[in-house]
């Protein structure tokens, strides 16, 4: 115990009571001076003994410590900035390329890559089916009749899942999301109880085959690069795939939709978009006629903003700096309409008789669009004063909302982040021109005029889509040649049109795929890949299992934090040395690597289709915490837990 002197301290400060405090400051006192020594005589040792050995990173060359850099930079720029993706990676390719740690053919050889190549080839399929109206029909057919929550949800999941398996996941979910929506709306049931299981239905999906998602096909042309041969089949990552997609379809069906928030999504939201309209015209005795409508009242407005006026049929829009006002001229403003209506004060300014800016049907050559902001807009993070959107896009927003609520206020004056919902109202050439641009994941446009493919190119391109998937699975040809005559076959049947199919191809996808080949190649040739797998075994303590572990927490973390194909490139070397510094086989770490690079479900942003359905839903972010950080543990722990008696070590 302690000496008489502490006692009498502890005495006087707390009035002479030995309550729980001086007893716990006792006991900590104690075990301070008598049993730390103690214990630090034995802990400390095994602390150390069992510490992962660092020294193979001291011992890295400056092209290795350069490489690490890099990756280190582009990691960061793309979780703490919005600058787009494709541009990030390729600035990291061409510093590794002019400091000499790649030379040209090394750098470059990531974009002749046969997964890049099939990925390409895969887009320009799923554009003849798009185009061809096969996807509207499967669309259609899906919901049905069923008018119960529970089994429509899992009619909706099982199919989502079995088309992801086969098709990209981004058209699938943006085909679906207004079919859903108006189900719910028709039923009554907050949409947010299904956007999410539609979102995590296309990853179920896409984890069962070779073409379900691009992560597999540009980590098939990774082993293929390292280990020679003719790649991976059509369903040998089905083993693994399937029984993940089950459990997680099971969870979402018996407990995920009890973690599910009930939110209003953008169907509320946006229900009476004239809320955010004001429709003013100017009268014949106006004092402000003549005079250039940037030098009076009408353009500056506190809380809104001047969005086309109509003259003489004519729209203008936006309003050209120096027009002036005219007799009759019908001016539309936007934004937060308690303040607009102040405008109605002003001398001349009246009323709208005729309601020349219905916004259902617009005029002939405008359109109405409900559109979601993706990561890789170079307007998040800037107002729409600073983005200058209308001069952009030549649209106008009428209404924004995030995470379901509507955004009141001056809307040029609020900053757009990724997920936020639009109203724009645009230019007919607005949606093709932005459909596959990447700026928005774009929901619907309404009062569209869409010509309905013949019912027999919807068959068609079903037919190619089958014939591509049989002939593969029989290893008749390989993936890359399957894929490439399936598109062509798309084409040359008038399924889709080469611009159309040029337009659908997500370049910049490509571009990230094709620069993380280079930066992984990188890692592997300049050591600092070897040397971080040594220090993965050494955490490991010789474990397989542990370090398969690992490697699969390590690809979800970057997989939700940075691109998916980019986490898979980066880690794929790491994997692949640390199996063959164990003499193990790479096949476990391999197929665990392509799950776990599309297991993103624990945040909005690690895949875009949660992020199409973040914004519609009215989610938060955390709601994707509840229902996704156990469901990737559960995904997780099947991967890992299920790959080495598949593939045995």
């Amino acid at each position: 115990m302690g000496t008489a002197k502490e006692h009498w301290i502890i005495l006087f400060l707390f009035g002479g009571k030995i309550n729980a405090y001086s007893r716990k400051y006792i006991f900590i006192s104690n075990a301070i001076r008598y049993e730390f020594p103690a214990f630090a005589t034995l802990f400390f040792p095994l602390l150390f003994e069992n510490m992962p050995d660092f020294s193979p990173i001291f011992e890295l060359t400056p092209d290795a410590w350069l490489t690490l850099g890099v990756v280190l930079g582009l990691f960061l720029m793309l979780v703490m900035t919005s600058v787009p993706a494709d541009m990030v990676f390729v600035g990291g390719l061409g510093v590794l390329l002019i400091f000499g740690v790649l030379d040209p053919d090394a750098a470059l050889s990531g974009f002749g890559s046969q997964g890049l190549v099939t990925v390409g080839a895969l887009y320009m399929v799923v554009a003849g089916l798009q185009e061809s109206g096969g996807l509207k029909w499967v669309a259609r057919w899906i919901p049905g009749n069923v008018t119960d929550p529970n089994r429509a949800r899992f009619r909706l999941m099982a199919p989502i899942a079995g088309l992801s398996a086969f098709l990209n996941n981004t058209p699938v979910v943006a085909l679906f999301i207004p079919v859903v929506i108006e189900w719910c709306r028709k039923h009554k049931v907050s949409p947010s109880k299904f956007l999410i299981p539609l979102s995590y239905a296309s990853i179920f999906g896409g984890m069962c085959t070779l073409i379900g998602t691009s992560t597999n096909l540009v980590v098939n042309g990774l082993y293929v690069s390292r280990y020679g041969g003719s790649g991976f089949t059509m369903f040998q990552i089905t083993l693994l795939g399937l029984p993940c997609a089950l459990v997680g379809l099971m969870f979402m069906q018996f407990v995920g939709r009890r973690l599910l928030p009930e939110r209003e999504g953008t169907g509320q939201v946006f229900n009476n978009p004239k809320e955010f309209t004001l429709e003013l015209v100017v009268d014949p005795k106006s004092p402000l006629i003549g005079k250039p409508f940037n030098e009076t009242e009408l353009v500056d407005v506190p809380g809104g903003y001047l969005v086309e006026l109509v003259r003489e049929d004519e729209v203008i829009a936006p309003v050209p700096v120096g027009e002036c006002v005219r007799e009759g001229d019908h001016l539309l403003y936007a934004g937060n309409l308690e303040t607009i209506r102040n405008l109605l004060q002003l001398k001349g300014i009246q009323l709208a008789s005729e309601k020349v800016f219905d916004l259902a049907p617009l005029p002939q050559d405008r359109r109405l669009v409900e559109a979601v902001v993706s990561h890789t807009c170079p307007l998040v993070g800037k107002t729409l004063r600073e983005g200058k959107f209308r001069q952009q896009y030549n649209a106008v927003i009428i209404a924004m909302a995030r995470n379901g609520e509507r955004l009141r206020g001056s809307l040029r004056d609020i900053p757009l982040k990724a997920g936020d919902v639009l109203l724009i109202e645009s230019h007919a050439g607005f949606v093709p021109r932005q459909r596959d641009s990447g700026d928005f994941y774009l929901l619907h446009a309404l009062e569209e005029d869409v010509n309905v493919p013949a019912p027999a190119k919807a068959v068609m391109a079903f037919c190619v889509l089958i014939g591509m998937v049989l002939v593969a699975a029989f290893g008749l040809l390989s993936m890359l040649k399957a894929s490439l005559l399936a598109a062509g076959l798309m084409l040359a049947c008038g399924c889709c049109t080469a611009a159309r199919a040029r337009r659908r191809i997500e370049w910049n996808v490509l571009m990230v795929i094709g620069a993380a080949l280079g930066i992984g190649a990188a890692l592997d040739q300049s050591g600092a890949a070897t040397a971080l797998a040594t220090v993965l075994l050494g955490v490991a303590s010789g474990s397989p299992w542990l370090a398969l572990a690992l490697v699969y927490l390590v690809t979800v973390l970057f997989t939700e934090l940075i691109t998916n194909n980019a986490a898979v490139a980066l880690v794929f070397p790491i994997a692949a040395s640390t199996a063959e510094s164990m003499d193990v086989n790479p096949l476990p770490f391999i197929f665990c690597l392509m799950i776990a690079g599309s297991a993103s479900f624990a945040t909005p942003i690690g895949y875009q289709t949660n992020l199409m359905v973040y914004g519609a839903g009215g989610y938060k972010f955390t709601d994707y915490f509840r229902v996704g950080i156990p469901l990737s543990l559960l995904i997780g722990v099947t991967a890992v837990g299920l790959a080495p008696f598949i593939w045995a070590f």
